[in-house]
């Protein structure tokens, strides 16, 4: 019995880094927060942000963008600081 092995010309699946899917879906929720500015959608942030962090997967100068957002008034215009980017 031989062993089947795959060509390298066969497609192979990749998984990407961890932090760097939670950075995409806290900046799905971000942009939803900042479209829509309901409660529900910055409900979703903050929790989203929240796992992010407590699963060690968010940066700091990413939390600092968030905390800086969420601080704010919805209807102010963004601005995001130099310093916490």
């Amino acid at each position: 019995m031989q062993a089947q092995h795959q060509s390298s010309s066969d497609g192979k699946a990749t998984t990407p880094a961890r932090h760097l899917v939670a950075t995409a879906v806290i900046g799905a929720a971000m942009i939803g927060y900042l479209v829509h500015k309901t409660p529900d959608a910055r409900i979703r942030l903050e929790n989203l942000t929240a796992m992010a962090h407590d699963l060690g997967e968010l940066s700091p100068n990413d939390a600092a963008v968030v905390a800086q957002l969420l601080a704010r008034s919805p209807s102010e215009p963004l601005t995001i600081s130099r310093s916490s980017v």
